[in-house]
Formats: structure tokens, C-alpha cells, sequence
């Protein structure tokens, strides 16, 4: 069985540029969370084992990437919500079937074979588990990577992954140098409101 691996899943953020995942999200405010508790665990369980810590740096969960996903359906996607959370309840109810757990409870190594079979589209019973996981992992993506006015990528984290430094107004000649690594600006496009950073 073929292993989900971090640096496949960022390799392929390469196709989103940062640009759209900023544009995708168009609601900047807080709205109320559409996850139940266990949901979040499951949610939680998910986007870790797609961007996962270990050792080149943090992964989904610590940039936030949940709290972007909640957001966003909870405002701006809010026509996805009953769609996500059904693919949610799906692939718990899937884990339970199938290793006799809740998906959260999964070791990682059970957790990869479930995912594995959902981006394979075999999810047997769980009929719209290819459509789930390529949006879930889209706005995992968006949530790690994207600006951090939307409620992800926290702290910068998400930029310092794949080495973007953040958005600037303009860049002297030592930070065009080709020769150095960029230095971290760390800021959203939108300003430094303290509303909007978490």
C-alpha cells in the first residue's frame, strides 16, 4: 500500500498558487463553528496525517488549517457545510466498519490506509469518499497555506514550510538576492489587525 506522504501532499501545492488559496476565501470574519467536538477530533485526525509534524517542520493542525476549514464553512462555504460534515460523519463511520474505532482513536499507520482507499475512491460504503477527501485536502491546503486573515497558516507557519517569506509592499535589492535565503515577513496581506490573526 502506498504511504501518504508530506512531502508528496506539499510537493503538490505547488499546482494551487498562494495567490488562489488567499482568493479563495472571501469571509474574514468569526463566524460560530459548524464541528461538533468529535467532529473536530475527526477533522483534527485527518489534515494531520495529510500534512503531518515530523521532523522538516509542523504540520496542518499547528498551522491551523482546521480553524480556516471551520470558518470558511461556517461563512463564505457555508453552502458546503452539510455536504463536508456528511463526508466527515462518513469516514468516522467508515473507521469504525472497518478497524472497529473511531477515526481520531486510529493509529497513523490505520489512519494512511483509510485515506489511502479514500483517494483510490475505495471506500467501499463510503460513496462520495474521493469527492470528500480531494475537498477536504484542498481546503487543508488552503487553510495551512493560504493568508492568515482567513484563520490558518498561524504564525506564518504554512509560509516557513515551503520558504515563502509573505506578501511585501516592496523588497530592496538584498532581499532580491538569489544567493540567500528570503527573510520572513510574516504578515498578512490584509495588515496586522489583531482581529484577524489567531
Amino acid at each position: 500500500m502506498s504511504r501518504i506522504s508530506r512531502r508528496a501532499v506539499i510537493t503538490s501545492a505547488t499546482i494551487v498558487p498562494v495567490a488562489a488559496l488567499t482568493a479563495t476565501a472571501q469571509e474574514a470574519g468569526k463566524p460560530a463553528s459548524v464541528f461538533s467536538p468529535a467532529q473536530m477530533k475527526t477533522l483534527e485526525a485527518f489534515i494531520d496525517r495529510l500534512i503531518p509534524s515530523d521532523e522538516t517542520g509542523p504540520g496542518a493542525v499547528e498551522a491551523g488549517a482546521q480553524n480556516y476549514i471551520d470558518r470558511q464553512l461556517a461563512g463564505y462555504l457555508a453552502a458546503e457545510k452539510t455536504a463536508f460534515l456528511a463526508g466527515l460523519d462518513d469516514l468516522d463511520a467508515y473507521a469504525r466498519r472497518t478497524q472497529a474505532k473511531a477515526f481520531a482513536e486510529l493509529n497513523p499507520a490505520q489512519r494512511d490506509e483509510i485515506l489511502t482507499a479514500m483517494d483510490a475512491g475505495r471506500g467501499e460504503g463510503f460513496q462520495t469518499a474521493r469527492n470528500f477527501f480531494n475537498r477536504a485536502r484542498r481546503l487543508t491546503l488552503e487553510g495551512t497555506f493560504g493568508d492568515p486573515v482567513y484563520g490558518g497558516n498561524k504564525n506564518g507557519i504554512g509560509w516557513d514550510i515551503i520558504r515563502y517569506p509573505g506578501p511585501r509592499p516592496s523588497v530592496g535589492p538584498e532581499q532580491q538576492r538569489l544567493d540567500q535565503p528570503a527573510t520572513p515577513y510574516r504578515q498578512s496581506a490584509y495588515g496586522t489587525d489583531p482581529e484577524h490573526q489567531h
